[in-house]
């Protein structure tokens, strides 16, 4: 049986090997990528109301995690996804669903574990009993069982065929009210 827990960021910070380990094996990245990636996700755990939780067998391995945060300018991913909403929309679209809303950084559930309700437990218990008016993520922007699962969540398109700045990959840039419906 898998079982959820909450993990604060001095834990998540100590155990970056095995949650870079699911990325890893749920996103396939460039070998190139993956310090960085550790970096990023290492600095995230001191933004303000950081959650993680994990997803773990009865031995204590995570097989899931996702963890996400307060959103505030300043934060990269927060500027970027504010700036292109702000031009394609205008700054009061931009502020409605950035303006207070609880960023869900990283969601990824092991291979092996995947198809058994582990990534829709995982956002719907981030999401749950939140602060935040909206929360919002972004995804590849591509038919995938994680699109589906945001999608039936409640979570709807902000952007789409979205490239951030240096990369190449289109994403979709997703948001929705909480609390989340179902």
């Amino acid at each position: 049986m898998i079982g959820l827990r909450q993990v604060g960021p001095g834990e998540f910070a100590a155990r970056l090997d095995a949650v870079l380990e699911i990325y890893t094996a749920a996103m396939a990245p460039p070998a190139d990528q993956l310090s960085g990636r550790k970096t990023i996700m290492g600095n995230h755990a001191v933004h303000p109301g950081f959650t993680c939780l994990f997803a773990e067998r009865p031995d204590g391995m995570p097989v899931g995690l996702a963890y996400g945060f307060h959103g505030v300018p300043g934060q990269w991913w927060h500027d970027v996804v504010h700036q292109a909403m702000a031009e394609r929309y205008g700054e009061g679209s931009a502020r409605g669903w950035l303006g207070d809303a609880l960023e869900l950084a990283e969601i990824h559930v092991h291979p092996d574990y995947q198809g058994k309700g582990i990534g829709r437990t995982l956002v719907t218990g981030m999401c749950a009993g939140r602060p935040e008016r909206t929360a919002v993520l972004s995804t590849r922007d591509q038919p995938t069982a994680a699109r589906h699962l945001y999608r039936s969540a409640g979570f709807v398109d902000l952007l789409t065929q979205f490239v951030f700045p240096g990369g190449y990959e289109r994403y979709a840039i997703l948001g929705a009210v909480l609390p989340l419906r179902g």
